[in-house]
């Protein structure tokens, strides 16, 4: 698709004065409002064990970032040292009948130029660049991966132990 004439891909502002722990959701699909709806409700949830935390998200809704690829996201935010993670909520998140966001990491680094010879473990065994997570599991994910609690890699192994390939709440 071809963005319409004037348009640009450009995060806002506030993206760059976000609090570190207000999690980045780029919405990239536009063809159901009330499926959008539904994920903006699902991130103004408090989150935590008890729902003692207060939800925290950037949402981006501009309709520049119609059908943006993982990778021309991943471009955008080069520059945020503090952005570990950034969420998609793209066609299959709105399509997904638990509104399944992609959560890519941006620490991810293509391995491809590595020498074999001596990174052959690292080539075997590449971290994870994405997964899938519902809605209420993006604040930990963010805030956990930001504070180093946990790795990026833990979250998407979780993920792929479940059936749908989809990160929920333990």
């Amino acid at each position: 698709m071809t963005m319409p004439e004037g348009c640009e891909r450009v995060l806002p502002e506030a993206v760059g004065r976000r609090d570190t722990f207000d999690a980045l959701v780029i919405r990239t699909d536009f063809g159901d409002d009330a499926a959008w709806h539904a994920v903006v409700g699902e991130l103004r949830r408090p989150w935590g064990p008890d729902g003692e935390f207060p939800a925290g998200a950037l949402v981006v809704d501009d309709p520049a970032w119609s059908e943006a690829t993982a990778d021309e996201v991943l471009a955008a935010v080069e520059g945020d040292d503090f952005l570990s993670v950034v969420f998609l909520a793209d066609r299959h998140t709105m399509e997904s009948p638990v509104r399944a966001a992609l959560a890519l990491s941006t620490t991810w680094e293509d391995e491809s130029h590595l020498d074999p010879v001596y990174y052959q473990e690292l080539l075997d065994a590449p971290e994870p660049r994405e997964f899938r997570a519902v809605p209420g599991e993006v604040h930990a994910v963010h805030v956990n991966v930001t504070l180093g609690n946990r790795g990026f890699e833990e979250f998407a192994a979780a993920a792929s132990r479940e059936p749908d390939q989809v990160l929920r709440p333990s």
